[in-house]
């Protein structure tokens, strides 16, 4: 019988060659916790943005696969910047598309994703359960655990399902690797087809964090409304300390046009092909623009080189691995067992069911 080959203890959901365009020559680079109980320490880069077997799927042959397939596209987007530093700017169209999902990939890729998934699924287990009532819950597990359960297994489940955030739900590494992969595929156009601006950063300097991807509102967008890769006025990734990229809005330049225009589509195909993209020499302003979008997007740390401290905005954010929290009047609300809207699922006049979310 075969074993399974071993894996690499830490894998990094930054990466190491990332992190060193913002480290020093010995590749050390300074890590302030946003969690203000914790002092800023200075590490190697190779113990940053890390955490144990994070990558490693137990269902596959090679348990580090992931890991592997990771560090191909990771070193094909370092060459690309690397080509941006050297002046290989705009990008060619292949290039663009590697770099955009290398892109969206380093967006959804982190703990906070998984978290933020987890959440999410455990709201909607308990909304369902609390709508439904005490009475149906031996249904509702029927219907989604698959199992006819006891007295006892009903309380339990009830109990855990209907407490503050919902139960326990954990993703395992292959379904947030799964995840991750098909949200990034699915982001790519959205940041292939926007102009972008490379910036270059002489005095002053760019920080970056745990996520360093980050959204910029339209500036007349409501306090309210959310903000997406589709309908964020900008996509900001800090390179390394001096090399930042700007994804703008191409709408904006067809103001008042409707998607179905002719004009939409070239615009599109000027932007793929580079026509549109522009170098851009670092302001005050733009380097603000930046490194509080970075500080601000930032989920358990900031990260920045030695020499940069003034750079680092001073009100950064309390940590908070959940990037997308529902609301809405039952979020919230404290079930008593009585249903809301469900109907009997033990009555034989029920012939609805309740969506399937284990499927």
């Amino acid at each position: 019988m075969t074993g399974k080959k071993s894996t690499a203890k830490l894998h990094h959901y930054v990466p190491q060659a990332y992190l060193r365009g913002f480290a020093t020559n010995k590749e050390r680079i300074r890590v302030i916790p946003l969690d203000r109980s914790r002092q800023p320490y200075t590490p190697s880069v190779k113990n940053v943005a890390a955490q144990n077997q994070f990558h490693a799927v137990g269902e596959f042959e090679e348990p580090d696969a992931f890991e592997k397939a990771l560090s191909e596209v990771e070193g094909q987007a370092l060459g690309i910047i690397r080509g941006f530093a050297d002046g290989e700017f705009p990008p060619s169209e292949e290039n663009r598309w590697a770099f955009a999902h290398y892109t969206a990939l380093q967006s959804v890729r982190g703990p906070d994703t998984r978290r933020t998934t987890e959440h999410l699924r455990a709201t909607m287990v308990r909304l369902e359960m609390g709508t439904g009532g005490r009475k149906n819950v031996s249904a509702w597990i029927r219907d989604n655990l698959r199992f006819d359960p006891t007295p006892e297994q009903e309380a339990r489940i009830w109990d855990e399902a209907t407490q503050p955030g919902g139960p326990p739900i954990g993703f395992s590494n292959l379904a947030h690797i799964q995840n991750a992969v098909k949200t990034a595929i699915e982001l790519t156009p959205y940041l292939a087809t926007r102009p972008w601006a490379l910036v270059r950063f002489d005095r002053r300097s760019l920080i970056t964090s745990d996520a360093p991807v980050s959204l910029v509102r339209r500036p007349n967008a409501k306090s309210w409304e959310g903000v997406g890769f589709a309908t964020a006025w900008g996509v900001t990734f800090p390179l390394t300390r001096k090399l930042g990229l700007l994804m703008s809005d191409p709408m904006a330049m067809l103001e008042g046009v409707g998607a179905g225009d002719s004009r939409v589509q070239q615009l599109r195909e000027m932007v793929l092909a580079g026509r549109i993209d522009q170098i851009q020499s670092g302001t005050t302003a733009m380097e603000k623009l930046f490194n509080q979008h970075t500080a601000e997007a930032a989920r358990e740390y900031v990260f920045h080189h030695p020499e940069d401290e003034r750079f680092v905005p001073a009100d950064l954010p309390e940590p908070d691995l959940i990037n997308i929290k529902p609301v809405g009047g039952l979020v919230d609300v404290d079930f008593d067992g009585e249903p809301l809207f469900a109907p009997d699922r033990d009555n034989p006049q029920h012939e609805e069911s309740l969506p399937n979310r284990f499927d």
